[in-house]
């Protein structure tokens, strides 16, 4: 497991820009300007109580699907079990790991981390997730090391949590697939797992021509003008010609959603 701990390491140790939500903290909550962020995280920081700290890194260190897929990539099938994440955790803050953050001017502010930061990290990497013998030899047989690590990433998420679920997935990965279209297509299997919860194939088989009409009306209807809430600002508008610019285009997202509902649908309906 030596190759995950370098692999954390390396994570966590990489350059993050604080980003618009940590600079707005640390405006408006501790009242600095933005030319004083660089010496606040230089000299404050590291004397920040835990749960101060905890609130300010959590945008910077709370992992994303990107980052768990870089833990898959070494893990790939493996779980590291929750009782063995203490120790990870002390072994990462006694090397000691430091986080590297990079300001408006793109200097880099390094500190070492804290447990309350490190435990985040960790608890949220999906250590302990698994993926069975069939998925994981179906992702190793079918697809290229490039999509490898995010299709791991997918396959460890807590909602494949009964066998009628992993059979969506198991039905999902065996399918013909364009190699374009293949991280899309785990993405928004994920998605919709996640949002809808269905309870197995012929659950979203049932759901899908609802989603589909939704997404076909919002479609007509996000290149129609809005709506005037009165007279006097449509006429300034051109009257009967309204002149405004269409809102920005969101169609081309929702015809993504559609085309992949189609290919879902074909999927679980063979």
């Amino acid at each position: 497991m030596e190759a995950l701990f370098a692999r954390l390491v390396e994570e966590l140790e990489r350059p993050r820009s604080l980003g618009a939500q940590v600079i707005r903290h640390l405006t408006d909550h501790h009242g600095l300007a933005r030319e004083d962020i660089g010496r606040f995280l230089d000299e404050q920081l590291p004397a920040l109580e835990e749960g101060d700290l905890d609130l300010l890194l959590s945008p910077l260190f709370t992992p994303k699907l990107s980052d768990q897929a870089r833990i898959a990539e070494v893990l790939e099938d493996r779980a590291l079990p929750a009782g063995e994440w203490p120790d990870w955790i002390r072994r990462l803050h006694q090397r000691p790991t430091l986080g590297q953050l990079l300001d408006d001017g793109g200097q880099a502010h390094r500190f070492a981390l804290q447990p309350v930061t490190l435990e985040r990290f960790i608890h949220r990497l999906r250590l302990d997730g698994s993926v069975g013998p069939d998925i994981a030899g179906l992702i190793r047989h079918l697809f290229t090391e490039p999509e490898l690590p995010l299709l791991f990433a997918v396959a460890r998420r807590a909602i494949w949590n009964t066998p009628a679920r992993v059979e969506v997935l198991r039905r999902q990965l065996a399918a013909p697939h364009d190699a374009g279209t293949v991280k899309a297509d785990a993405l928004a299997l994920l998605q919709l797992m996640e949002t809808a919860e269905p309870e197995n194939a012929a659950d979203i088989l049932g759901r899908i021509p609802a989603w589909t009409e939704t997404l076909r009306q919002q479609i007509a209807e996000a290149g129609q003008p809005k709506m005037f809430f009165n007279e006097q600002v449509r006429y300034m508008h051109g009257g009967g010609r309204d002149q405004r610019n269409p809102a920005p285009d969101a169609n081309a997202t929702r015809q993504a959603e559609l085309e992949f509902l189609g290919r879902l649908q074909t999927v679980l309906a063979a």
